[in-house]
């Protein structure tokens, strides 16, 4: 489903897939969405008018599917056959490139600079593994104490966030070094960084939304609403607002500076 994201209203409905769809993203043009679904696909879908474009099958489930920051038509897909492929769209019937031999099937993956390098989760395994997408060869790897549970490295690619079990890490997107962590007293899916706010936002199993100053991280707001674990959080191009997606079955658009009490309610809609 694609809706506005400044006012919620409906867009449009891609339809084709025949089970759960897993992982959504759009090229940074927002002309195209891809989508991993647990059919054994991946789907392209023309954003603007709904139809599909390309399909590419799997032999297992696809579970998360990203279009390069710079390189127009570059696409990965990660699936539970332990495998990454790298699709060229401007040549849809080549075979992609694949690497396979993960410990278990990919969980989480982000684009790193100038989209030569991978940064990829497995499944309950613990760390994250870098890869050099022209040489299909692991270059650097990073620890956590427990699996990841999300990847992010914002717009600006001034920083890698991730999450593993209660734990949100900061890490230089270039060195791949720790930066900082915060502890969270629950298991926290997902976290966002904002450059642009000093911010940084957060969900997981007690279904609140949080955000925390980056610096001190002292916890800002603390947004109630969903009644079911918060599984994704993302910060909109700027920061001005972010979004939270739930086990609960709705996404959530917060405002970054809630109106005080009294001037207007604190969270988005639906």
């Amino acid at each position: 489903m694609l809706r506005n994201g400044e006012t919620g209203d409906w867009v449009g409905t891609f339809e084709g897939h025949k089970g759960a769809t897993w992982g959504a993203d759009l090229n940074p043009a927002a002309t195209h969405a891809a989508t991993a679904s647990a059919d054994f696909s991946c789907r392209v879908w023309d954003a603007l008018s709904g139809e599909e474009v390309h399909q590419f099958q799997h032999k297992h489930i696809c579970r998360v599917v990203k279009f390069a920051r710079a390189q127009e038509g570059l696409l990965a897909t990660g699936s539970a056959e332990k495998a990454l492929r790298l699709f060229d769209l401007h040549k849809p019937d080549a075979e992609p490139e694949k690497l396979d031999g993960f410990p278990s099937g990919v969980r989480c993956l982000e684009w790193a600079t100038e989209d030569s390098l991978l940064v990829v989760s497995c499944g309950s395994h613990s760390g994250m593994t870098v890869f050099d997408r022209r040489t299909l060869k692991e270059v650097s790897k990073m620890t956590t104490s427990d699996s990841v549970t999300s990847i992010e490295i914002d717009p600006a690619a001034s920083m890698l966030t991730s999450c593993d079990g209660g734990v949100i890490r900061f890490w230089d997107p270039r060195k791949f070094a720790e930066v900082k962590t915060h502890t969270m007293p629950f298991a926290t899916e997902s976290a966002s960084y904002s450059k642009e706010q000093g911010r940084f936002a957060c969900g997981g199993e007690d279904m609140w939304v949080r955000q925390f100053d980056f610096d001190t991280c002292e916890e800002l707001d603390c947004n109630k609403g969903h009644h079911g674990p918060v599984h994704c959080v993302r910060y909109a191009p700027g920061g001005e607002t972010y979004a939270s997606g739930s086990e609960d079955g709705t996404i959530r658009i917060w405002n970054t500076d809630p109106a005080p009490a009294g001037e207007g309610e604190k969270a988005g809609g639906n």
